[in-house]
Order: C-alpha cells, then sequence, then structure tokens
C-alpha cells in the first residue's frame, strides 16, 4: 500500500477543534477556504475526549469534525490519539507511567508519557483505534490514518527490564552467545541467568548521563530493544486498525534525523513515510535536505509526506525566530523538491493556553485573516492548487548515494573513544553538503541498500561494519564505481567489539590502507592537510595511515606523522575506494567530493554557486522536473541548461538563457 491518491498536494495541517466553541470553527472553514486549506489533521490529542473514561467512548466531536471537513470538500488525516494518555488511566493504572534514566516512576503528566511495555497501555490503546477505526473507516472525509504522534522516549520500568529479556533471549538464544556478544569477561560481568540482567541505566551501567556506559553492547541492544518495544505498540495499532479497515493508508511521524529510534526499523510497516521539519536556528539549507532525502529513503525512494512544519516561528526552544517573508515558500517548495507530496502544518490555529500558545500558526489569536503569515500561506495555497498533481508520485533519479547508519550513530557516540568531540550527524551532513552543492541528487539509504544504481557511495562515519556491505561497497568500485569512507569506519561488528583486524576492518581491502595507531585532540586543535596547491584543515581525530596499495592525495602537515597521509585514493576494479582520515573542514570536504563526482559527470548545472540547490524528480509519465531553489537573500544569475517551462508562471525557458532567480525564489521547470 502507498500514500493516499490526491489530484494535488495535500495542503493545511493539525487542526484542534475541540478547543474551540462552534462560532470560532465556522471561522476557521471560512479562513481555511481562504487559504486552499484541504487537508486537516485531527484527533491527534484526543484521547481524554473520545474516551472519558475507562468503559465509555464519546464520539460526538469527532463526528462533527470529520462531517464538517466532508461538506467543505476538506479531507482528514485522523489520528487515533494514543499519544498522551488521560488522566484517569494514569491513575488507575500507574504502570503506563514512564521510570526514567535515574529510575524515578513518574506521576501523571506531560505528553509521550506512557511505558511501550504496558499491557494497560496496550490494552486500552488498541482498543481505541479499532473503535476508531470501526466508526470511520468509510467515511467520505477519511484520508489517511495517523497512528499516535512523534514516537520517542524511553522507559527503564520492571515491565521495561522483563520484556528486554525476553527480547534478549530471542536475539542470542543462549546466555554463551549474549555475554560473547557483550563482551561480559570484562569487569567481572558474565551472566549466569537472564535474569540478572538490568537495563542500562544510571544506577546499573552508566555515568555522567546516557551516553557514558561500561559495556556499549548492552546499551546499544537497549536503544534496539526501545525502538522495537515502541514499534510494537504502533503496530497493535496498525493491526486494529486493519481489522476494520483494510485500505486507507497508515502512517506515523518521525521527526528526521531523530536519534533515539531507528526509523529503517520502522519503514517496512509504514505504508507511506512523513515527517515533522523542525531544523536547528542556525542550520544551512542542506540541513532539512538532508532529513527530506532520509525520509524519502525509508520507503525506496517513494514520495513521502511533509507532516508538520511551522508557518512562522516555534514555541519549544530558549529563542524561537520568525521565519522572514519568503522562507517558508522556500522551504515548502525545498521539502517537495526532494520527494514530499504534501505540504502540512503546525498548527492551524494557534493554541489560546499551554506551552504551544506561542507556536506559529496559520491563524493567529485574534482569527485574522490580514496577516502576513496568513496572506503567506493563502499564496502557497494558490500556488499549489495552481501546481496541481505535476509532482505527485515523482521519484529522484539519483546516482550518488549516502549510507546513513543509526546502529553506527548508536554506537559511534556511546563509545569511550577515540573522541567524544565527533558527532555522528556532522561528519554525514559535511559529506551530504558538499555532493548536495556541488549539484548532485543524493539518495541516503540504510547500509542494506541495493546499491546496483549508484556511480557514488558515500559512507561517513560508518563506525558499525554489519551483514554483507563491505562486498556490497567492494561491488561498487568493482564494477567502475567510487566509495568514500571517513576516519572511524569500519572500526566495530554488530555487538560493538573490535574488529581482530587492521583499522578499517572488513573495508580495508577496498580502501588499500592500514591504521595502527590515531591521535585525538581538543576541538581548538588544527592540523594543516596539504593536497597538492590546496591547503585544508583538519580537527578532532587524526588516523595515522599506511598505505597498502592506496596512492596519497592529501598528507598531514606537523606532529611525528608530518608527511603521511590524511587523504587516499585505491585503484579497485574499474573504481576507486577512498579514505579521508581525519574530519576536514568544509573546503577539504567540498574538494574531494567534488572530484569524486567530476569523475563521474555528476556535478550540476549551478555547482558554482553554492546558495542556489537544485534537484531533480520525474513524474510517472517520465516527465523530468528541475528545481532551482535560491537560499540567498540576494538574486542569482545563471544560465539555463535546459529548454523546459516553469511550472509555477507558465514561462518558457530556453536553453542558454540568462535568468534571474529573485532572493528566495524558487523555479519548478518541466524539461522538455
Amino acid at each position: 500500500m502507498t500514500a493516499p491518491r490526491t489530484p494535488k498536494i495535500p495542503y493545511g495541517g493539525d487542526y484542534n477543534p475541540e478547543q474551540w466553541p462552534q462560532p470560532v470553527q465556522d471561522d476557521d472553514h471560512r479562513l481555511f477556504t481562504r487559504a486552499r486549506i484541504d487537508t486537516l489533521t485531527v484527533g491527534v490529542f484526543s484521547w481524554s475526549l473520545t474516551q472519558p473514561a475507562p468503559d465509555t467512548y464519546d464520539f460526538t466531536f469527532l463526528d462533527g469534525i470529520l462531517d464538517r471537513a466532508a461538506a467543505e470538500n476538506r479531507r482528514v488525516c485522523l489520528a487515533t490519539g494514543t499519544a498522551a494518555l488521560p488522566p484517569w488511566l494514569a491513575r488507575r493504572h500507574p504502570d503506563v507511567n514512564r521510570t526514567d534514566f535515574e529510575g524515578r516512576r513518574h506521576r501523571y503528566g506531560q505528553r509521550h508519557n506512557f511505558c511501550p511495555s504496558s499491557p494497560a497501555y496496550r490494552e486500552h490503546a488498541t482498543a481505541l483505534a479499532a473503535r476508531l477505526a470501526e466508526r470511520y473507516a468509510h467515511h467520505p472525509a477519511l484520508l489517511a490514518w495517523h497512528i499516535n504522534n512523534e514516537y520517542g522516549g524511553t522507559c527503564y520500568c520492571d515491565l521495561c527490564a522483563e520484556a528486554f529479556r525476553h527480547w534478549l533471549r530471542d536475539r542470542y538464544s543462549t546466555l554463551d552467545a549474549l555475554n560473547d556478544a557483550w563482551w561480559t569477561a570484562f569487569w567481572s560481568h558474565r551472566y549466569t541467568d537472564f535474569a540478572e540482567i538490568e537495563p542500562p541505566n544510571a544506577l546499573t551501567e552508566h555515568w555522567r548521563g546516557p551516553d557514558h556506559t561500561a559495556f556499549q553492547g548492552i546499551t546499544l541492544d537497549y536503544f534496539r530493544f526501545t525502538t522495537d518495544a515502541l514499534l510494537g505498540c504502533f503496530l497493535a495499532e496498525k493491526e486494529a486498525i486493519r481489522a476494520h479497515d483494510p485500505d486507507t493508508p497508515v502512517t506515523t511521524n518521525f521527526m528526521g534525523m531523530f536519534r533515539p529510534l531507528d526509523y529503517h526499523r520502522w519503514a517496512p510497516h509504514l505504508d507511506f513515510a512523513s515527517w515533522d521539519s523542525y531544523p536547528p536556528l542556525d542550520a544551512p539549507p542542506t540541513w532539512p535536505a538532508l532529513a527530506h532525502d532520509l525520509m524519502r529513503g525509508l520507503k525506496g525512494g517513494a514520495p513521502f509526506w511533509l507532516m508538520e512544519q511551522t508557518p512562522s516561528t516555534t514555541a519549544c526552544r530558549d529563542v524561537n525566530p520568525l521565519r522572514r517573508p519568503g522562507e517558508l515558500r522556500l522551504a515548502t517548495f525545498q521539502a517537495i523538491a526532494h520527494g514530499a507530496d504534501a505540504a502540512l502544518y503546525f498548527q492551524m490555529r494557534a493554541s489560546r493556553g499551554a506551552c504551544e500558545k506561542y507556536h506559529g500558526a496559520v491563524i493567529g489569536h485574534a482569527g485574522r485573516d490580514d496577516t502576513r503569515v496568513f496572506r503567506e500561506v493563502s499564496a502557497l495555497g494558490a500556488e499549489l492548487e495552481a501546481l496541481g498533481d505535476a509532482t505527485l508520485g515523482a521519484r529522484t533519479p539519483a546516482r550518488t548515494a549516502l549510507l546513513f547508519d543509526w546502529d553506527s550513530w548508536w554506537a559511534l557516540e556511546i563509545s569511550d573513544g577515540p573522541s567524544r568531540l565527533v558527532r555522528y550527524q556532522e561528519v554525514v551532513h559535511s559529506y551530504y553538503r558538499a555532493a548536495r552543492e556541488a549539484g548532485a541528487d543524493v539518495d541516503v539509504v540504510p547500509v542494506t541498500a541495493d546499491l546496483t544504481a549508484y556511480d557514488v557511495v558515500l559512507a561517513p562515519a560508518l563506525y558499525m561494519v554489519k551483514g554483507d556491505i563491505a562486498a556490497r561497497l567492494e561491488a561498487v568500485a568493482e564494477r567502475g564505481g567510487t566509495v568514500l569512507a571517513t576516519f572511524l569506519s569500519g572500526r566495530v561488528d554488530e555487538h560493538d567489539r573490535a574488529f581482530l583486524a587492521d583499522v578499517p576492518g572488513p573495508l580495508a581491502p577496498l580502501m588499500g590502507v592500514r591504521v595502527d595507531e590515531w591521535d585525538s585532540r581538543p576541538g581548538e586543535f588544527v592540523q594543516p592537510v596539504s593536497m597538492g596547491d590546496f591547503e585544508a584543515e583538519a580537527r578532532l581525530v587524526f588516523e595515522i595511515v599506511q598505505p597498502r596499495g592506496a596512492e596519497p592525495v592529501g598528507s598531514y602537515g606537523t606532529d611525528f606523522y608530518a608527511g603521511t597521509p590524511a587523504v587516499t585514493r585505491h585503484a579497485y576494479g574499474k573504481g576507486e575506494g577512498w579514505y579521508v582520515a581525519t574530519a576536514l573542514d568544509r573546503p577539504g570536504v567540498d574538494r574531494i567530493v567534488r572530484r569524486i563526482l567530476a569523475r563521474h559527470d555528476l556535478l550540476g548545472p549551478c555547482a558554482d554557486r553554492p546558495t542556489v540547490e537544485t534537484a531533480t524528480r520525474v513524474a510517472p509519465d517520465g516527465t523530468r522536473l528541475l528545481f532551482l531553489l535560491n537560499h540567498a537573500p540576494e538574486p542569482a544569475r545563471f544560465t539555463a541548461h535546459a529548454t523546459g517551462t516553469d511550472l509555477l508562471t507558465g514561462k518558457r525557458v530556453e536553453k542558454g538563457e540568462q535568468l534571474t532567480l529573485d532572493p528566495l525564489g524558487t523555479l519548478v521547470l518541466r524539461i522538455q
């Protein structure tokens, strides 16, 4: 099953009419029509209203919401409402409340406050999902099911401890296998009974927080267990829905590069991927682009839904800057350029009370239609209406892949060496950014992905090497492709045990190098790296490389290892393996990635303009769509490299024509 079929990009977002009297709801729908809002996500936090008591269900307000939506020719993404417990459930069944990392059982409050191993939670959540599906499966307004909301959080209660032990029995079968995987001969930790195993937390294996653990193996497995425990909650609700509704697509909203949950383990169970985009305040444009491509990669390149973004500002940070004029439009078309087939907001009307009352909204507290934000939302709605179905179902024809691996992320950042200053996201983003700014379309894929379609595979910080990924990377190079790996790659197996081999472990034959030592220094220390006539700077980790067939491309400039390779290239089959042994600065990474892309003729038409983003999608009928997005506050001028028609203005563009893209402007060319 795939995403819902719609005649245009669904436009709208989270709506909470249960917070408002009928006259306000009437006004909301009037404003929705003005803004071309056609899709509403409802019921996300409605459990306490739909089930006010254990044996009482009341769907009166949901009936009214869906009936009104249908009457107004709007569709509904209906949430099960199970992300936040009703107070009566926490009081009646205290075991639904989570126990935190420090071992404290929480009382009722906040949201995402449930224990995933609680039988009471599972029973009541699935019962509610079943009731909703039974009632609304055939409602004309129903477009998709939205299970729970932004799954996350970890519980360390006795129920989770017992569930973890069962999970370990399924994974390892025997204690001998578990003891070997966790290397429990260290520090007298050998287990003789599964009942002896405790969740890794501040009271057991950890100190100084969740990333400081005496045994990486048990902590890594608890991350995996938590992913599976929450996935089990999702699957239980999905099964309850499917008993009454076998046809309506089901999703849950992810959060992009969200460390606590391995979304690759969830992907097969979603009918379509969706996510909420709230990039960091200082993030460059390539940061949300990376997250978009990661979400697109979850379902093998199929389009995803942008389930939430703010139309103006957020409310969850210490400082919450406003989106400037034009930024919302640009961010929305960037999402579409990377595979979004829906553009939805949080929130439709600003809440009057509680912690999100200052979060951006399409409609503010005064309910006006003459604010700048409402005008921008309305103008964008008109553009998407005019765009119609031109981009729906379109895929990205990337020849460059970037490997993204939650296991490597977890294992690297809970490691006690070589450096706790290395952040997985930052390393991955640096190589993604270089490829995107050079104009390459990039698929962000798991290590299990089929790599046969790619000429270039970037594998930064591939700390953990598992399965047959090493052999499949060798196959890419063997047939003429290029594979790049970086420092701290090929270090450990799936259990976070060091390979009993030369670094970079199973990647060594492809990379043609051997690493015996590595130097780790504070963040302010800079090591110069010379690449011929180009000088780069390196920081944090400096692996000392001995070539074993590879040729040096760049060399360190100081210390006893001055003159030894920092960057190497190894001929392998018809292709190459590149190894970058240190954390290079942005110019250094750019130079290497562009050299690799140039070998495969993958530099884009605006590679000399890093503020102009290009992205390509190919529609189901074969139509090629080229997106050009100017992220600069000044106009961008360039030469059209193809003939086409701008889908946003209807203007024809001729190859060789001189074009000017407005500040924060967007061009969507249907290539002819």
